[in-house]
């Protein structure tokens, strides 16, 4: 195939070429003139599974003839001329080993770092192993740098360096994957040194980014009829920079950051000069003008005076870059939806169009946006697993181990749609529905078996009881105190999940690991079974952040679900297949690029010392994937303006284009931005007027007229007050029969603390003796709230609370007791208002008769007491109870005068504010509420939404669904509501 040579064999392949086509072109064209046969002789070696598969399909599409032998980089260790080198460890087995000594280094030396580091202690370690291996660094070259330590993070950073050594230092008989590849290479060069192959040998698609690949490209080379195939080659950089890409600068380290770097740096090491590396092919480039731009754009910082010499030679820009458009949007929301609906509209002309970004959350935003379309991406990276629906389910159950049952956990669990999929789903969801209702109006918090068995009882559905047992035994009690074995904790843990999602008959698995993610999750866990022994004791907190970061390793991919023309690639996959469009997004700084992550043992110059990747080495490897797919034929730049309520900053590749047009006037360099700008603005515009909502009329102020027997016809004294501040609220409730849904996150909130506390001073009072102390009331407050109120934090502050009033209460207390006879603790009451077909219902708090058959009337306030204005229009409870007891509608209890009613404040303090009975007298009250009830049975009476609130801002429970907010309380209320 190639003609002999003293140098080494090198080709490249320009920018905005389709590599794998004009690989196999070239490959045809130099064979066209050879025996059929030969072609089967040609070993092409490529780097990634995708890529052999398009270079065989476009050898198939060629007609009948031999094809190739088409291997992997990865395929070399598999050739069983190999055998002898031992196989690799798991890269989990050495993980789970890290993690052991770290945590025994951690133990022996607690002052080293926080325990809760030990995981990502052991990661970072095993990401130091790989790349020392995969670059040739040994232990050695690392201790002998020369650092000045002052604050003695290096000496504790050697510490935990050691741990590596000893792993290197048994990297014969237990290499690790990088360490392996590494002898398979050194191995396979040496064979090929001995016995040098006479048929082609072509290495096609990588960069020689690391040193493993590196060596086996430069010994392709130089074989005899061996190749190396450059990818995404700059032909347009001058010989100058080249140079300066591989210049020696001693105050400065090289610019890895660079697209073209490693190729510089690779040829270098072949003593070949970049600008006489001849071309694989003659397919042209998709637009050399464009090339040429982006070319002079990311030339080297120490070089872009350039852009003031070579500028003018581009020509005319806006010719350059009209086939590329920028989208600037202000949110990623508005990104993603512009770019769904350029797929879509691809999609519809039958064009394939490819996302290219390593922001996966823009492309889960994306791929949600495409949803309302029915249209489906086919993304190359798939789903996280712990994101899938095993990955969920398989976390939601650790959590059992790690913190008491709470009713939102126990729900999450139960709603599942893999959980009691081995039984009857039907009767299970049925019983959770009636079960979840029950929680949030009636509680706990914190479900026990004792609660769910209450639930059962009161509960008359089938199979009800034997369902609450099933939850019972399966969900509670399951929290691990302390350091577990590890083993046992895991089997534990699989054993729960396919117990849950089996169901409350039968045995099996459910569903869990059906499907491509049940599959994948049951892979992981076959992976970490093995390889549980070599764990140290741990919590089961440490155990779910383990298990965590083991899913998330995985990933779960059904390509045969996507659309074939709606592609999601990552950065690398441009260099493998074209597409008609290509769409750069998330331009941004930290984005694309990526952030480096941080290195917790080396810092930059200690890495290029000893010999590792430098954090400017992956820029430049995202440059170099950056600057192939913006030579494509079609191409979208995407960004956003802000991201999380942040300022955003363009990627510096974006930005150098966009300077470096704006700096070039006479080519028309500012005006082909605004183009580029304007199609862009044209696409989130369009994304604009799909989000803008369809105008509609604002609701109007409800006011409902339902007939007059469709009306409530018995009121609480509590409800009077809602009467006249939001009609409304009562006819919801009572003519609607709505309630709002109780949250289902129980919190210790003022409606539980005011039950708690009027319990407390209820039980006290029942019991008084007159010897009762401040101590006795905080004994009541301790009981009650220990069985009644489920937060520690809340009981001690609410027993806080209490214990500041108890001497002064009990004060008080004597004194009310002293002008008792006798004293009636939650006394119900009916009136009825015969004339009116109407009946009013109170629960008094306490009720003391003194020795003149007087009545006091008392109410326990924990929140704010109303004023005296406010008492007199509005809030009348105590009022219409004295007016009741008058009136001799409580239960037990005769018609008396009443000497006073009275709230008792017991929040922060003891106070204690008179009823103005003097001021509004119980006649009068009745008179009012008669007035007010037979108001309401007029037909024409409407029930107003929001009549007279306290506040504006007042907060009404059915606000939401009278619409507040579409109207407000300067807005007439509506005549044409619901009439009798």
């Amino acid at each position: 195939m190639f003609d002999t040579q003293e140098s080494a064999r090198v080709f490249a392949l320009e920018l905005g070429v389709d590599f794998p086509k004009a690989l196999v072109y070239g490959v045809m064209d130099r064979m066209k003139s050879k025996a059929p046969e030969d072609m089967a002789r040609v070993h092409l070696i490529v780097n990634t599974a995708r890529m052999r598969r398009r270079v065989s399909a476009l050898f198939l599409d060629g007609g009948a003839h031999f094809l190739p032998r088409i291997t992997l980089l990865s395929d070399l260790g598999k050739d069983p001329k190999f055998h002898e080198i031992p196989p690799s460890i798991s890269p989990l087995a050495r993980r789970v080993e890290l993690i052991s000594l770290v945590d025994a280094l951690l133990r022996q030396n607690p002052s080293l770092a926080a325990r809760s580091s030990l995981f990502d202690l052991a990661e970072s370690l095993a990401v130091l192993m790989d790349e020392m291996q995969g670059e040739g660094v040994t232990l050695n070259d690392i201790s002998q740098l020369e650092v000045s330590d002052i604050s003695g993070h290096w000496k504790r950073a050697q510490e935990f360096i050691g741990i590596v050594g000893q792993f290197l230092d048994l990297s014969q008989e237990q290499p690790d994957s990088e360490e392996r590849a590494r002898a398979v290479v050194l191995a396979q060069i040496e064979e090929w040194h001995l016995n040098p192959p006479d048929h082609p040998v072509i290495l096609a698609g990588s960069t020689g980014s690391r040193g493993t690949t590196s060596l086996l490209m430069k010994t392709v080379a130089n074989l005899p009829q061996g190749a190396v195939i450059l990818p995404g080659f700059d032909v347009d950089m001058p010989a100058e920079v080249w140079e300066e890409l591989i210049a020696e600068h001693p105050a400065r380290l090289a610019p890895e950051d660079h697209p073209q770097y490693r190729f510089a740096s690779f040829l270098q090491s072949l003593a070949l000069h970049p600008k006489r590396v001849p071309m694989w092919g003659t397919t042209p480039s998709a637009d050399t003008r464009r090339n040429a731009v982006v070319s002079l754009a990311l030339r080297p910082v120490p070089v872009t005076d350039g852009w003031l010499r070579d500028g003018p030679d581009l020509g005319d820009l806006p010719s350059a870059m009209q086939n590329v458009t920028l989208v600037e949007a202000q949110n990623t929301r508005e990104e993603a939806l512009a770019i769904a609906m350029r797929l879509r509209r691809a999609a519809s002309e039958g064009k394939t169009t490819a996302l290219i970004t390593p922001d996966r959350m823009l492309t889960r935003q994306v791929t949600a946006a495409l949803d309302r379309w029915n249209i489906k991406p086919d993304d190359s990276a798939g789903t996280p697993l712990q994101l899938s629906p095993p990955g969920r389910f398989l976390r939601h159950v650790l959590e059992l181990f790690t913190r008491p049952l709470d009713a939102e956990a126990l729900l999450t669990l139960l709603k599942h749609p893999l959980t009691h999929r081995g039984s009857d789903r039907g009767d299970h969801l049925r019983l959770t529905r009636e079960l979840e209702l029950s929680i949030r109006r009636y509680g706990p918090a914190f479900p026990t078996a004792d609660s769910l068995n209450a639930w059962a009882k009161k509960n008359k559905r089938d199979g009800a009881k034997e369902w609450s047992n099933w939850v019972a035994q399966t969900f509670c009690d399951l929290t691990c105190e302390g350091p577990q074995n590890a083993v046992n904790l895991a089997e534990q843990h699989i054993d729960l999940a396919e117990r849950i999602s089996q169901g409350a008959t039968g045995s099996g698995t459910g569903e869990l690991w059906q499907e491509a993610a049940g599959r994948a999750a049951l892979a992981q866990w076959h992976a970490l079974q093995p390889v549980l022994d070599a764990l140290p004791d741990l919590s089961a907190r440490d155990y779910a952040d383990l298990f965590g970061g083991i899913l998330s390793r995985g990933e779960v991919r059904k390509p045969d679900l996507g659309h074939p023309n709606v592609l999601i690639w990552g950065t690398l996959e441009a260099r493998v297949q074209g597409a008609d469009l290509l769409i750069l997004a998330g331009l941004n700084e930290g984005s694309w690029p990526e952030a480096p992550k941080p290195d917790p043992w080396l810092n930059r110059r200690m890495r290029a010392g000893a010999g590792l990747l430098l954090p400017e080495r992956r820029v430049g490897l995202s440059a170099h994937d950056f600057q192939q797919a913006i030579a494509a034929q079609e191409v979208w730049l995407t960004r956003s303006q802000r991201s999380d309520d942040a300022q955003t900053v363009p990627s510096r590749w974006l930005n150098r284009l966009t300077n470096l047009m704006g700096g070039l006037p006479d080519q028309n360099g500012p005006e082909a931005i605004k183009q580029m700008q304007a199609r862009g603005t044209e696409w989130l515009q369009r994304a604009a007027l799909l989000e803008t909502p369809i105008k509609s009329a604002a609701a109007a102020r409800p006011s409902p007229r339902p007939a007059v027997n469709a009306r409530p016809n018995q009121l609480s004294v509590t409800e009077i007050k809602t009467l006249v501040r939001d009609p409304y609220a009562i006819y919801a409730k009572h003519v609607l029969k709505l309630a709002p849904l109780d949250s289902l996150v129980k919190t210790a909130d003022a409606r539980l603390r005011g039950i708690a506390v009027h319990q407390v001073f209820e039980d006290f009072v029942r019991s008084w003796d007159s010897a009762n102390t401040a101590d006795d009331l905080m004994a009541h407050a301790k009981r009650i709230f220990d069985s009644d109120v489920d937060w520690p934090s809340a009981r001690l502050m609410w027993a806080a609370r209490i214990a500041r009033l108890a001497d002064e209460f009990v004060a008080e207390e004597r004194d009310r007791q002293a002008n008792a006879v006798s004293t009636k603790l939650e006394v119900e009451g009916k009136s009825v208002l015969s004339d009116l077909g109407f009946t009013l219902t109170v629960k008094a708090d306490r009720i003391d008769l003194d020795a003149r058959s007087g009545a006091h009337l008392y109410d326990y306030k924990t929140g704010q007491i109303p004023t005296k204005p406010q008492q007199i229009a509005f809030d009348m409870q105590l009022l219409l109870e004295a007016a009741m007891a008058e009136r001799g509608d409580f239960d037990g209890i005769h018609p008396r005068h009443v000497e006073g009613a009275t709230y008792l404040g017991v929040g922060s303090g003891v106070k204690s504010v008179q009823a103005p009975l003097d001021e509004k007298p119980t006649a009068q009250v009745w008179s009012e509420l008669h007035k007010l009830i037979a108001d309401y049975q007029e037909p024409n009476k409407g029930y107003t939404a929001r009549r007279a609130m306290e506040k504006s801002k007042s907060f009404g429970r059915y606000d939401q669904l009278a619409r507040f907010g579409e109207w407000d309380e300067t807005t007439m209320p509506d005549d044409d509501g619901v009439k009798p």
